[in-house]
């Protein structure tokens, strides 16, 4: 009888922290409950739209992972946000990037680092260097040797394949990917640069802030390095702090910031990769920023 009352609790706090819808400074707020799919386990869509919202017109789409970090402090583990709403709000009203709406997808957090580290970067090691990479004592190597790898393919496929067409349908959109952009931070970085990379034809742009590249000793630089979107056709944002976790990035970015180099990129016109003095790994440092590749990725 006490273990049914204490596991009753714990659903029941569950639920509620789950129906805890955030409020949002400006614009419209709406959540689809344990959203279904075939490739990963049930979360919550999280949906922003603008002032004005209407379905006699066409926006832009921006997806954005950690769906459950972006709207209201108050909702959150940390107590701090993105500030998606306000932020999104500032630009469109003073006209400075194209009419957008937000996709919030919340992260499984027992399976966050398997969905968002590069699948085929892993693939391509060694089963020598997985074996290695298990003796590791980073957070990222335990915990995708104890979730059996990455599932980052999966998770692209049940945005691509399935999110995206419920998106499409259910609100005024433009589905091409010229208005489809996705946007992360930390390993959330790493995810967006990934997507953009395996579905070129899907997104147009992706800004990565704080971009966990140490993540598995860095091995995601070498499945980039040959695999980055065509450079005439996209835009790619990157940004890192220098303290706290951030402050281990800049090796990292530089050797990244060079491969968009020999790739084709021009820094300023379809890339930019920028350092932050005293910024560090967090929702608050994100959000003091966040404008600048909103602007770079939705500029009209």
């Amino acid at each position: 009888m006490i273990r049914f009352t204490f596991i009753s609790l714990i659903l029941l706090l569950t639920a509620v922290a789950e129906a805890q819808l955030p409020e949002v400074s400006a614009g419209q707020f709406k959540r689809h409950v344990d959203f279904q799919s075939n490739f990963v386990d049930s979360r919550n869509i999280d949906i922003w739209l603008p002032e004005g919202y209407s379905s006699e017109k066409k926006y832009a789409v921006l997806y954005m992972h950690d769906g459950q970090m972006l709207f209201d402090a108050s909702t959150t583990w940390n107590k701090q946000e993105w500030g998606v709403d306000e932020v999104m709000t500032e630009l469109i009203s003073n006209d400075r990037i194209k009419d957008c709406i937000v996709v919030g997808i919340w992260n499984n957090d027992q399976y966050r680092h398997a969905e968002y580290f590069p699948q085929r970067a892993w693939d391509n090691l060694s089963e020598e260097a997985k074996k290695d990479l298990a003796s590791k004592e980073t957070y990222t190597d335990k915990t995708l040797q104890n979730e059996g790898g990455p599932l980052a393919d999966r998770y692209l496929k049940f945005i691509v394949q399935e999110l995206k067409p419920f998106i499409d349908k259910e609100y005024s959109t433009y589905p091409c990917k010229a208005n489809t952009f996705i946007i992360g931070s930390s390993m959330g970085g790493l995810i967006s640069c990934y997507a953009i990379s395996e579905y070129p034809g899907v997104f147009g742009g992706a800004a990565c802030l704080s971009t966990h590249w140490p993540a598995v000793n860095g091995e995601a630089l070498n499945y980039f390095k040959n695999h980055l979107p065509n450079s005439l056709s996209h835009l790619i944002y990157f940004d890192y702090g220098t303290e706290t976790l951030d402050a281990l990035y800049e090796p990292y970015q530089l050797k990244v910031d060079q491969m968009m180099l020999d790739a084709g990129y021009v820094k300023g016109i379809n890339f930019q990769s920028l350092k932050f003095e005293g910024a560090d790994h967090s929702e608050k440092a994100w959000n003091s920023r966040l404008h600048i590749p909103l602007e770079f990725l939705l500029k009209k």
